[in-house]
Order: C-alpha cells, then structure tokens, then sequence
C-alpha cells in the first residue's frame, strides 16, 4: 500500500514551469533519492508535500497511516533551553505521561477514595508508555545527540551558544525521532563530518519506515537509496537503483531515444524520397503510393520526440602557468593552539608533484586551521612549512570571503586578472554559467553554488600548480560537482584538499591524511581503502598506542563503544554478502537463458562476471570469520572482572 501518491503535479513560479506532470508513488519502506540540478524544482516538490505550497494542478494523496517528519518544521525556538532538552520535546507527550505515572504512584501511597480507579488509570497509562517507548525515549535522545557528534558537555549547553552546523543537527535528530514513518530529508548531511554521515547512513539503513532524501552526497545517495527520483526540464523520471544506478539506466535510456529518434529521422527522409520519386511518375498508381506513404510520414513525425538536452553544465579544466619542482610541500611537527586550547600537534604532510592527497577529519579538528597556517594567516606555536622551488599557490576558502559583496560578477573577475579583454572576461565566465544580464549581478546577490562558481572560475584563470581546496563541493550540485571531479581529474599540478565528499575523493584521491589532535595519520589510496585499513586494524596495533589514564567508567563505555562499532562493520558485511549472494543468482539464471548461453561471447563475459562476484564474496566471507572471532573475543574480555590491583 502508497503512504504518499502524486498524479500529475503542475507548479510554476509566474512563467516559469517548475514541475509538469509529476506523477510518482512512495511506498512503505521506500529509500528514494530526489536528484537533479539547483533550481530544478527538487525543494518546491517536498513543499508541496508539506503543505507549504499549494500545487497549481494535480493530486497528491497521504494515506492515513502516514506520518510525515519534515526536518525544516522542527525549528529550535527557545534559545535558552539545552540541546538535550530540545530533543526530548519530541516525546513530550511521552514525558507528560511519566510524570502522571509518578502523580498516580504517590497518590496510591495513602489511601485514595478513588483506588480502583487510578490503579485502572495507571495500567492504561503504563501498558502505552510502555509500547511507545517511553522508557527509552531518553536514551534515544542520548543516542542520537552522540551520533551526530555532540559530546555531554554540547548536550547541556543552551541551543543559543551552538554553531549553525550544531543547530542543523539538533533539528535533524529531532526529526529522526518524531515518529514519522515517512522522512523527507533535504540535504541531511549539510554541516555533518564524516562520522556523522556514517552515524545517520547506518540509522536509515535500520530505519523501519520510507523516506525521500535530497542530496548532492553521491556516496551517500549510494548506500542509503535503491530508487532514485530525477528531476529534469520539470519533469521526473524514476529509476531503479541508487544513485550510481541510476546514471548508468539513464545513459542507457538516452542512448535508445537518440538511436530511436536517428531510425525514425532516416525512415522519414527515406520515405520522403519515395514520395518524390512516385510524384515524378505521376501515374494514377504512384500518386495512391505517394498520398499513402505521406500518411506514414505524419504519423511518424506526430510520434517523433527529440531527445531534451542535458540541463547547463559548467566544462572546464585547470591549467598551470609553470611546472614547478618535485617537492611541493613539506610540513614537520607544525602545532597550533588558540587562547590555551590546542587545536593540533605532530601534524605531518609530504606532498609530491602530481600528487592528489586529501585531509579528512571531524568537524573542529583544525583542518581549516591547518590550511590557514600553511598560507601563512596563522602563525604556528611550533614546527616547520616550507613550499618547494616554483610552487604558486591557490586557494579555495569553504566560507567564500575571498569575495567582495559590493562588486558585481563580471568586476571580480575582471579586477582580479585586468590583463583580460571583456570578450574574454564575459567567454570566461559563459563556461560557468554567467551569460547576458548574470554577469551584472550583486556579489551579494549571489546563492552558495553561484558564489562557488565564481571562485572556481577565479581559480582556473591562475594557472597555479599547487591547489589548496577547502570542501570544494559544497554549495555545488552534482553536475557541478562532477565536472570539478573531472577539471582536477586533468589538472596537472598538485592538490591538496580538505573534503567530506567520499565520492570526489573514491574518484580522485592517491593519499589521505586524517587529522587529530594529535596529529596526522597517513594512509594510501582513496577512502574505499581506508576504511579497509581502518576496520581490519588488529586490536593489538590499536592496544599499542599509549592511552591516558581513565577511569573504569569511561573505558566500560570506550569498550561498549568499540563492540557496536565491530558489530555496525559485521552487519554491513552480512548486508554486502547477501547483496552479492543475489547478484549471483541473478548472473546464474541469465547465464541459463537459452539465447545467452547460445551467445558464445555474452555467456564468457557473464561467466567472468559470475566468477568475480564469488571472489568477491569469498574475501567478504574471510573478513567476516576474522571479524566474528575479534567480536567473540572482545565480548569475552568485556564481560571478564576487572583484574584486581597489586
């Protein structure tokens, strides 16, 4: 049965057609991605859903077991209440319940006239605490609070003192704890570091209802969807699959209407010729085939639908002006503090001509910092940064103050490389999307992405060969995001960048580097492999390092901690196994079609498909054994007595 139904929606904005004929069902336990480029109606589609906005044809239907959670209507008002407490509004009803229970208790204590009837009242009142969750409601709160990275001390602090990252995050826990069987979750992961996104990716994997997510997060629309909504030319188009999925179908469904209209276009013009050529003879018979074959022609042209365009995209590539020396940049031991806290020490970095290394990190670890004293904005309380010989250097700053409000578009561009002709100038920035009247737009004017295609246009036209790029992808969309991916893919010179953005770096990493206070680790290849690295870690490498004194409180929690960890990792491999188990049984029963296994050539590429799959899940089957054991062990040394001092 549909939780939630659209026929046929039409929205516009004045003359603008945002959505037409939108037509879609959401399911129970859906995991729908909503995709497509800013502006292209993804927002407006969810307010419609809401409520917000009134469509101005079609129907949408909620089914009445459906219970929508919006994250935009859990706003935080009162700025003076706690983080924690703000959560556990959500269960207010359930917490009025409690302290009725606890009204009801101490009245029973005496000797009520009214006996019966308030041990009635309590049983009711118990049995639905009870089967609502009320008496882990707080644990909840606690649980999702730790997830998106607050610590106790965050927790108890007033919702007016927090960060805007903080303040996204208590709205999106709240919602996550609504009730809701239906989330429409737009951008979820804006603000979240990676630990976050992992926390809330392993919550909707577990999630018991349906949801809708808009996201420019590819590697999170990957784990957590299997249908994918496009919006494009105000129209949706579903596909199956994430969203990885979800390209390849629709670059295969492009590919057939062009092919599709190409046939049609010959058959056209080859009839037209028929029709010419019976005309020429002009006999009572070859005029009957004429009129005929000129039907055909109508009924083809009437049928015949050009394939749309894909929506604008910026296409462009970094160049370098000189090549530089092999060593780029070399960073030993630097520390920084601010006001007595330490933001990082012992952080190391070794970076080669070539090379695309990135710097990942939680949120507040000093990842900006560090690349703020590299640029020589803060002057650092020990260690060394040296660039090599003939290293220019440029930066792209997340929080975009490296732009003058007051200036129009074209002027920053202009003043910045004055040696340019307004032809070029105005060329330069057509490529980014700025043409006719845009280009005399405000600074101020600007959203996020536009402001984002600004700088990176800035960026292109230096042709430096050393890019320090602070979360590049933020404010993008992804055909944005995809052609950066592609211009730095190409790019000569050296990268070093700070990103969350696991897909960007899957596709173009050859390092990592993850920063701590403590300093910086290094592991080799993209964020794929270092997850690998990062799970695998025997717990005696881990036992290794050397541990500041804590008391048994907080080392029963660090443990309790680590065994959800191993036991989040064996289900994502049990999840992984049967996903491949099913991927096997599908290339089997191809493999026995009649007409493939009579294609010598599609049976050996299915063949070797099939047999890739069960290497890859024997190596999933080998972690697992591996895992279950470290898991069976580490249960065994959590439940032992703490050994007795001397």
């Amino acid at each position: 049965m549909a939780l939630l139904s659209a026929s046929n929606l039409q929205k516009s904005f004045g003359e603008d057609a945002v959505l037409s004929g939108v037509s879609f069902e959401v399911q129970e336990n859906d995991r729908i991605g909503l995709v497509g480029v800013n502006g292209s109606g993804k927002t407006t589609l969810f307010k419609l859903l809401t409520g917000e906005y009134s469509p101005d044809g079609g129907e949408i239907y909620q089914a009445k077991n459906c219970t929508l959670g919006y994250m935009e209507q859990h706003v935080c008002r009162d700025l003076d209440r706690s983080a924690y407490a703000e959560v556990l509004t959500v269960f207010s009803s359930l917490l009025q319940e409690e302290r009725e229970l606890e009204e009801i208790a101490q009245a029973l204590q005496g000797a009520p006239r009214d006996r019966d009837a308030l041990i009635e009242r309590q049983t009711r009142l118990n049995d639905h605490f009870v089967a609502e969750g009320g008496l882990t409601c707080r644990a909840r709160a606690r649980s999702a609070l730790l997830g998106l990275g607050f610590t106790d001390e965050q927790m108890a602090q007033p919702i007016g003192v927090l960060s805007g990252g903080q303040k996204a995050k208590l709205q999106l826990a709240k919602m996550l704890l609504c009730g809701a069987n239906l989330l429409l979750l737009d951008e979820p992961t804006n603000h979240l570091d990676i630990p976050s996104v992992e926390w809330l990716e392993d919550f909707l994997r577990a999630y018991h209802g349906a949801y809708l997510v808009i996201s420019h997060d590819r590697y999170f629309l990957d784990r957590v969807t299997s249908r994918t909504f496009e919006l494009e030319h105000s129209r949706l188009t579903i596909y199956k699959g994430n969203y990885s999925a979800h390209l390849a179908l629709k670059a295969e469904n492009r590919l057939a209407a062009q092919r599709r209209y190409d046939n049609t276009q010959r058959e056209i013009t080859r009839l037209e010729g028929v029709v010419a050529q019976q005309r020429q003879w002009n006999r009572e018979k070859n005029i009957r085939t004429a009129e005929s074959k000129l039907k055909v022609i109508e009924r083809l042209k009437s049928t015949l639908e050009r394939p749309e365009d894909d929506p604008d995209s910026i296409r462009f590539q970094f160049h370098i002006s000189q090549r530089g020396g092999d060593d780029v940049l070399s960073v030993k031991d630097l520390a920084l503090s601010f006001e007595g806290r330490t933001v990082f020490h012992n952080a190391n970095l070794n970076l080669r001509r070539g090379e695309r290394v990135f710097l990942i990190g939680a949120n507040g670890c000093g990842k900006t910092s560090l690349f703020k004293t590299l640029l020589g904005v803060y002057r650092p309380d020990a260690g060394s940064v040296r660039f090599g010989t003939g290293i220019d250097v440029g930066y792209y700053d997340q929080l975009q103050q490296g732009l003058d409000p007051k200036k129009t578009v074209l002027d920053e561009i202009w003043d910045a490389y004055p040696e340019m002709t307004l032809t070029e100038v105005r060329n330069a920035l057509a490529v980014f999307l700025f043409r006719g009247q845009d280009v005399e737009k405000p600074v101020s004017a600007l959203s996020g992405g536009e402001r984002a295609r600004v700088l990176l246009l800035r960026l292109m036209l230096s042709k430096v060969n050393f890019l320090l790029l602070d979360e590049p992808t933020n404010h993008l969309d992804i055909a944005s995001s995809e052609a950066l991916e592609e211009a730095l893919r190409h790019y000569e010179g050296t990268l070093l960048i700070v990103s969350h953005d696991r897909y960007l770096i899957n596709k173009i990493a050859d390092r990592l580097y993850v920063l701590t206070e403590d300093g910086t680790q290094e592991y080799l290849g993209n964020y794929d492999t270092y997850l690998e690295k990062r799970r695998d870690l025997p717990a005696a490498q881990q036992a290794e390092k050397p541990e500041p004194r804590v008391n048994e409180y907080k080392k029963k929690k660090e443990r309790e901690s680590e065994l959800r960890r191993m036991r989040t990792a064996l289900r994502r491999l049990e999840e992984e196994i049967a996903e491949n188990e099913g991927e096997q049984a599908q290339t089997q029963a191809r493999l026995q079609d009649p007409e493939v296994s009579g294609d010598y050539q599609a049976a050996l590429e299915l063949s070797q498909q099939l047999e890739a799959l069960r290497a890859a899940c024997e190596e999933r089957y080998a972690r697992w054994e591996a895992l279950s054991e470290e898991l069976e062990r580490a249960q065994e040394q959590n439940e032992a007595p703490p050994a007795e001092k001397g």
